[in-house]
Parts: structure tokens; sequence; C-alpha cells
């Protein structure tokens, strides 16, 4: 009989973990990531988002499905402006309290909604930054504190992460007549800040980074970047129906009353096909709260009674009713001046709703070949056009929706597929 050589079941174990540790050695360490949730956190008792809001929140969602162990949170808390990291169990919370709130904008208790923020923002104050095990990236998808380069700077050495950050427009720099007095300086100061800090740089068009570029001062290259068109999934935007909509043929605009969003066109339409249609003239529904520098909107919305029962100023309204609107309107409108993207743009024609929008780069990047586009300056043209799509077989209506149904929408799936890809090239080893 040979004797085979004991070996003690301790020795055995040892083996088994050296193995392990070896394999776990010749896997590449995947970073943590951490998603800035700022813009949230100080919007939080407004009760319908902004598009950046938006932006904002899915990818909280969607990056805590593909990467729930590599994820973490964190803010510049809005009391106390103090930064750090965020109870993951309380972000779930808030993120479905936040669903909730904006589908249903107007709650009939906003004192019992007000105590709910608090006790969010109290679950969610701000906690220590552990000490770094691995590579961390940074991610911050908001312009949110981008104008404190020195805050920035803090963050990312208490972290020990690099950087990389969303890019959604450089209107106010390309076009500061656009925007608040403060405005361009307020930008200036977020490149300045991506430019120091940023590895990865996120554009949501083409038309944005192009025009990021020339105020870079140490450019971009060398740098990880991405253009990612946003998803518009047809299902999460207009899926609640059996809201009251106007009885007349409409039309919709989602956006903030400010001067680049040429609201002041459409109203000198509307009084011509008014002046022409009478009572048989479309209804407008304009989607979205006052800004700023708008007087002459403004005044046309509160003075001119020809414009009264065909305009309506719906002003904030929540995802509910907003996505009855639109889903029954003869075509959203979108004459803006400038825009870094064009979300509404995008989830309209997602959802086989006619667009009619100003023909300016980034609309004809996002659209391709299926929306209608009009010069924002040609009134006689936008004239035209709504008078013809107020009729639902129109020839020019038709020809759209033929058109829509050639038409790829973006999809969330595909671009954090992408945005996943662009976090791990920024945190692999060697990268400066």
């Amino acid at each position: 009989m040979v004797l085979k050589p004991f070996k003690a079941p301790g020795a055995r174990l040892a083996l088994l973990t050296k193995r392990a540790a070896m394999a776990l050695r010749s896997t590449p360490e995947q970073s943590e990531v951490i998603l800035d949730l700022s813009r949230l956190l100080s919007r939080c008792f407004h009760p319908t988002p902004t598009g950046i809001d938006r932006v904002e929140y899915v990818y909280a969602r969607e990056l805590l499905q593909r990467m729930p162990d590599r994820l973490a949170f964190a803010a510049v808390h809005p009391a106390g402006g103090y930064y750090g990291r965020l109870s993951t169990a309380a972000v779930r919370q808030f993120l479905a309290f936040t669903t909730a709130k904006w589908r249903n904008a107007a709650s009939p208790d906003q004192s019992k909604n007000k105590a709910a923020i608090i006790r969010h923002l109290f679950a969610l104050r701000p906690r220590p930054v552990p000490k770094p095990r691995g590579p961390r990236v940074y991610l911050q998808v908001s312009p949110h504190h981008l104008d404190d380069p020195q805050q920035v700077g803090a963050i990312l050495r208490a972290e020990g992460a690099k950087f990389v950050t969303l890019v959604h427009d450089v209107i106010p720099l390309s076009h500061p007549e656009f925007a608040r007095p403060q405005g361009a300086e307020e930008h200036r100061r977020r490149v300045r800040t991506i430019d120091a800090y940023a590895t990865g740089i996120i554009g949501n068009s083409q038309t944005t980074i192009d025009a990021l570029a020339p105020h870079m001062q140490n450019g971009l290259a060398g740098r990880s970047v991405r253009v990612i068109h946003f998803g518009a999934d047809p299902v999460d935007i207009f899926g609640t129906r059996g809201l009251a909509v106007p009885s007349r043929p409409y039309f919709v605009y989602i956006s903030t009353i400010e001067p680049r969003k040429n609201h002041l066109l459409l109203l000198n339409v509307w009084r011509r096909l008014i002046q022409r249609l009478g009572d048989d003239a479309p209804v407008l529904m304009l989607i979205g709260r006052r800004g700023w520098e708008n007087e002459n909107v403004v005044d046309m919305l509160e003075r001119a009674e020809a414009l009264r029962g065909h305009v309506i100023e719906a002003g904030e309204v929540s995802d509910n009713e907003m996505q009855e609107l639109v889903s029954h309107a003869r075509a959203m409108l979108m004459p803006s001046f400038e825009e870094g993207f064009g979300m509404p743009v995008v989830e309209a024609l997602a959802a086989g709703i006619p667009v009619i929008c100003s023909d300016i780069l980034a609309h004809r990047e996002v659209g391709g070949d299926a929306p209608d586009y009009l010069d924002p300056l040609d009134g006689l043209g936008w004239l035209r056009i709504i008078d013809a799509y107020r009729r639902p077989d129109s020839p020019e209506r038709v020809a759209q929706l033929a058109r829509i149904d050639q038409w790829r929408a973006p999809t969330w799936r595909d671009y954090f597929d992408v945005v996943t890809d662009l976090l791990d090239e920024v945190a692999a080893p060697g990268r400066p």
C-alpha cells in the first residue's frame, strides 16, 4: 500500500486562498464611481424639474442598476454648503420620493410635502469621505458648484479621484446676450474648472463639444471625450393617459420663458392666426416657468386680449399633465435661437409626435431628417406651417409622420453603455 502524504485542511485552504488572491490581482481593479447629486438636493423644494434635474436623476437611477457595488453618492449639501458622502439607502428613498413628486406636482398638501423634503435632506446629511481602497472617479453631471474651482479641487483631493463631467451647453459664453447679466462670467468659471481638472468630458452633442473647445486653454487633447445623445425611451416619457386636454387642435412648447427661446415669434404668429381664423384658430399651450428678461412676452401674455383663450400659459405642470398634453398635440414647437441639445425634440419624436423646430445645429444633430425646420426669424414660414399642421391629415404633417417612422430614437441603455466605458477608461492604471 502506498502512503500518500497528508495535507492538513488548513494548508489546503491556505493554498486555495493564495490562488484566489493571485486571480484577483490579475483582474483589473474596478474603480469606485462617486456621483454628485448636489443639483437634485438643491432643487428639492421645486415641484417640477428642469432638463438638467432630469438628467442627474436618470444618472442616479441607471448607475444604481448597472454598478450598485461600485457606486457611491455625494453632494454639496444645500443646508450649510458642506461636501460629503450620502447614504445610498437614503438616496434610493429620495429618488423614489422625487419620482412621485414630479409625476404629481400639484399635491393638495404642500406643507406635508415640505416636511417630507426636510426629512429627506436630514437623512441625506453629508458624511465623511472614506479613505480610498482603489481608483476613484468623481462624476458631476450638472453645473452645480463648478463655478468654484477651489471647491472642486478640494473635493478631488479629499476623494483622491479623477474628474469626469457632463457639459450641457456653452451658450452663456457663445451667446452672452441670451444669458443673465452675470451668466457669462459664471459659465467662464465653470469652464476654467473643467479645463483645470477634467480627465473625462461628456458632451450631450457634437455642437456642445465644438462650442466648448475654443474656451479650453489646455485643449481637449489627452482627455477622454465622448459625445452621447440623451436617451428618450417612450415608455418612460409618455406612459400616462386620462387627463383633460383642450378640445380644439393645439400645439405645445415646453420651455422656460426667456429671450433665447423665442416665445415672442410664436405669440405674433398666433395673433395673425386669430385674425385670419377667429374661433377656428388652434390653441398654443406654453409649458414652463417664467424666466428672465422677458418683459415683452409677459406683457403680451397678460395684456393682449386677442390672445386670450387661444394662448394658454400652463406654467409648471406635473409630468403626468405634460405627457398627456404632448401626446395629443398637433406638434411640438421649438423656435429657440440656440440649444445645446434640445431634449423636447428628441422626446416628442420618440413618442411619435411631430416637431416643428428652428433650423440650428443642435436640432439638426438630434432630429435628423424627421422634423420640419424653419429659420427662427421666419415668422411667415412659421405661420404657414402651423396653419397647415392644425389639420391632422395635412400633407406636411402626414409626411413628417412617415419620416418619424424611419427615425431611430437614442436610448438610455446605449447612452450608459458609453458612459460606463468612459468611466473605466478614465480610471485605467497609468491614466494621468
